[in-house]
């Protein structure tokens, strides 16, 4: 799966690593703000999952309950 889509999988990659180094860096200088932000922004996401009813640990990866695996 990652080598048939790595070209998306590496965008995704450094996006996290980016907002990896910004959380780092915001925790070296003690920016509480971006911190406060960053997970806010994290809770509001956790939110819309659970309304979204995708708060489960059944493994389905997005498909419906009729669809099969390929």
């Amino acid at each position: 799966m990652f080598l048939n889509n790595k070209e998306a999988v590496l965008e995704v990659l450094g996006r996290f690593d980016d907002d990896l180094t910004a959380l780092r860096k915001a925790i070296r200088n003690g920016d509480g703000q971006k911190l406060f932000d960053v997970f806010t922004h994290a809770r509001g996401i956790r939110r819309e999952i659970i309304d979204a009813g995708q708060d489960t640990a059944a493994p389905n990866f997005g498909r419906g309950e009729g669809e099969k695996k390929p």
